[in-house]
């Protein structure tokens, strides 16, 4: 498995990343369990995942963390993989942001539901308009220097933000952000690419987007509204039913036919083909769905089939 430098950090990660949102929620502990085991035995090692996850569900905040701290404290996997989990949504009342005080309260939860000592990479999960850019990048600087954390990145920043935070860090003397995880897929292109994705590029910053497969839109399983029925998140997926999202999937099945590969493994190795690029996220609810998104790492897509996709998936 080639691994691929995050940032300019020390960390080196798998061209696929494993979302486990659904963990505690629509993949139950033993199931979650099962993919966390087949996706470290195929050689892939960057398991994303964040305090928040899965408020929306039965299961409740801090859900994902505990399933893979319950998976960890069974021993022989800590080394094996890049853990990365995020701070700042609203877990409750009055917790939120990224001001100091709540970074290191926060940090302290996630480390205790994950039963770990560190934070391979702790990540910002939105911008905190209310909070010092100095602020929150010294946090993460005592929290660096005392072992808790290795690296630190962003999610939902705009490249303006980006820069800005970047270089309150840079002032300050402490470590930056190494990594950025924006909204980005062949369906939702416009909040990366441009300014933000030079600004990953020039600065060496790297990208680990969410959503990779559109809500499950790209998998090809959503082609009309009853097929929305077909999973818990299904409703995530209308959004797409365009015809520019049937445009895209027209082209995801020709590429797909092609290679003999499926339409989700087509969308998550063009995302791993574009420039800037370390690995796209992905989430699986089963070891068989698992498998095939994995196959994506072994997918080489041409130029002519890059071309194809692009056209058709071109913002209007």
């Amino acid at each position: 498995m080639q691994l691929r430098r995050l940032g300019r950090s020390d960390l080196k990660i798998a061209p696929l990343m494993l979302g486990t949102n659904v963990f505690g929620w629509t993949a139950d502990e033993r199931t979650s369990f099962s993919i966390l085991d087949a996706f470290v035995d195929a050689g892939f090692n960057a398991v994303d995942t964040a305090d928040v996850y899965s408020r929306w569900s039965p299961a409740g905040a801090g859900a994902s963390e505990t399933v893979i701290g319950n998976w960890l404290a069974q021993g022989g996997r800590r080394d094996r993989i890049v853990l990365a989990t995020k701070v700042g949504m609203e877990m409750g009342e009055g917790m939120k942001g990224l001001s100091a005080a709540y970074i290191e309260q926060a940090v302290e939860a996630s480390l205790k539901r994950l039963k770990t000592d560190y934070i391979d990479l702790y990540q910002s999960h939105r911008d905190d308009a209310d909070t010092p850019l100095a602020e929150t990048a010294e946090a993460y600087g005592r929290l660096i220097k005392a072992g808790k954390v290795r690296v630190v990145g962003s999610s939902n920043f705009t490249a303006e933000r980006l820069k800005s935070a970047v270089d309150a860090a840079a002032s300050a003397g402490v470590p930056r952000y190494e990594s950025e995880q924006p909204l980005y897929n062949l369906y939702d292109r416009t909040g990366f690419e441009g300014a933000l994705q030079t600004l990953c590029i020039n600065e060496e910053i790297g990208v680990i987007p969410f959503y990779g497969l559109a809500s499950g839109f790209l998998t090809g399983k959503y082609r009309t509204e009853a097929d929305l029925s077909k999973s818990p998140r299904g409703g995530g997926a209308k959004k797409y039913m365009t015809p520019r999202g049937m445009r895209i999937l027209g082209a995801l099945d020709e590429v797909a036919s092609s290679h003999g590969a499926t339409p989700a493994q087509v969308a998550l190795a063009w995302v791993m083909a574009q420039p800037g690029l370390t690995a796209p996220i992905a989430s699986a609810t089963s070891v068989t769905q698992l498998q095939e998104l994995m196959g994506a790492a072994q997918l080489s897509l041409s130029a002519e089939d890059l071309k194809a996709l692009d056209g058709a998936s071109a913002p209007e």
